[in-house]
């Protein structure tokens, strides 16, 4: 099958990538622009994946004020100063600031949640399955289940972005990764709320 120009552009465009990798997830996907996306996509993630090691010793800290009732401070880490002073490196960490203040998480990584927390949910869950009438040898598929949707709602990178929630925070920062070509972690954040 014959890509044609244009339709590389439109993907390019997009998502940033290079034209040779265009061109093969098109030709991958058979010319269909939303598979060729995924591709990418699941391409991005391997290779951020293979940055996750490097060491980040720069970045930035961000912040947020939303209408003077929210407040957030973030660090988010890279690999080097040059790409700290990237415009686009600048967007994510606000992004990721927004995203914190309308979110609310409470743990960065699902790794983050501490066995005290968990066992409590966990305790929490398997109790509701109970009282529903669940047979006992379902209850821990159930609580694992419902794990999975705490992990979504906890945890900055596992939770729908805010902007575009058809992807988390990480495949949002695994985007940026893939883009810049550096590793990026957001070292920690802090949410200040009127009142609370």
């Amino acid at each position: 099958m014959t890509i044609s120009a244009e339709l590389v552009k439109e993907l390019r465009e997009k998502t940033g990538v290079g034209f040779m990798e265009c061109k093969s997830a098109l030709t991958e996907s058979k010319g269909d622009l939303e598979a060729a996306i995924t591709i990418l996509r699941k391409r991005g993630l391997s290779s951020a994946a293979k940055k996750s090691s490097r060491e980040t010793k720069d970045g930035l800290i961000g912040a947020y004020i939303h209408n003077g009732k929210i407040g957030v401070m973030v660090e988010v880490n890279c690999e080097s100063d040059f790409v700290a002073r990237n415009p686009e490196f600048q967007a994510l960490v606000k992004d990721i600031a927004m995203h914190i203040a309308a979110s609310d998480p409470r743990f960065i990584r699902k790794e983050d949640v501490t066995e005290e927390v968990l066992a409590s949910e966990r305790d929490i869950y398997r109790e509701q399955a109970r009282t529903t009438g669940k047979p006992e040898n379902v209850l821990d598929k159930i609580v694992e289940g419902r794990m999975s949707k705490y992990y979504s709602e906890a945890c900055l990178l596992a939770q729908p972005f805010v902007k575009e929630p058809s992807i988390t925070v990480q495949d949002h920062i695994a985007a940026h990764i893939q883009k810049i070509g550096e590793n990026i972690q957001v070292r920690r954040f802090v949410r200040y709320k009127l009142g609370d």
